[in-house]
């Protein structure tokens, strides 16, 4: 059985990882469990700065200071979500596609713990249908200790009290299903699935994780995006995605790269 770091990780969870051991990859020994921290991912940089080990993984019950792409708050309310962030020190092949990767893996594992056959949105979302189920953060840091890399996601279980702005367009797992979810399970599902998938790209098959994203993201291609450039706001179809994961949109009778930015889901 894994020797976790914390001992007073909640029974689910540390029986639902105990089972999941064998396919948790670089997941399966070293977790810490927080009542509330501010941010996972804050408290795993640290622990990546300091020279915690890839696999390291961080997960608490609430944040009091969780965020998303550009600094947007996620709304991290206690026992309504699964809030968890994991060290990585990958080689630097496999850096453009770890969002990628990470959308599939949390679908899938999503998939696997509840039935739900959840669709991904480029660049970092999880959908259920046209609500939001889980997003992502994944962030690039570097110190004595070396370079890595902390994928931050947060998945909505339960039904909560958010501020307006965010009701209006979430979803959760137990929302979807109209029943219970066992945490645990969820849990170490997506650790398993992000293992497999890291895993694949670490070994050069990213066609594979590519495709699957693709699969997944299908509902959402054919549709109006815009983002912004500097001469100002344009206005695409997005089209596909290419070998390093950015968006493919088609604009102007040409098709448009898009790496980052803000993009707008418009129809």
């Amino acid at each position: 059985m894994p020797q976790w770091l914390v001992i007073m990780i909640p029974g689910e969870i540390d029986e639902a990882l105990a089972r999941a051991a064998r396919r948790l990859g670089p997941f399966a020994q070293r977790l810490s469990w927080h009542e509330e921290v501010a941010s996972t991912n804050d408290v795993a940089m640290a622990a990546a700065d300091g020279g915690a080990p890839e696999g390291s993984v961080v997960a608490a019950n609430a944040q009091s200071a969780g965020r998303g792409r550009r600094g947007r708050s996620w709304a991290s309310p206690p026992g309504a979500g699964l809030y968890v962030s994991a060290i990585l020190r990958p080689p630097q092949h496999v850096l453009p596609l770890i969002t990628i990767a990470a959308g599939v893996a949390l679908a899938e594992g999503i998939e696997a713990a509840t039935g739900l056959g959840p669709c991904v949105k480029w660049p970092n979302d999880v959908y259920a249908g046209s609500r939001k189920l889980a997003g992502i953060l994944a962030e690039h840091g570097s110190s004595a200790a070396g370079d890595h890399v902390v994928v931050g996601f947060g998945i909505n279980l339960r039904p909560a009290a958010y501020p307006p702005e965010v009701a209006a367009r979430a979803t959760s797992i137990e929302d979807e299903l109209g029943r219970g979810v066992d945490r645990g399970l969820v849990l170490a599902e997506c650790l398993a699935a992000l293992a497999h998938r890291y895993e694949m790209l670490r070994r050069g098959v990213s066609d594979a994780v590519l495709g699957a994203w693709r699969a997944r993201a299908a509902q959402h291609m054919g549709r109006t995006v815009e983002w912004d450039e500097e001469r100002g706001a344009r206005r695409g179809i997005a089209h596909d995605i290419d070998a390093r994961g950015a968006l493919l949109v088609r604009a102007d009778d040409r098709i448009v790269r898009v790496v980052s930015g803000e993009v707008r889901w418009l129809a």
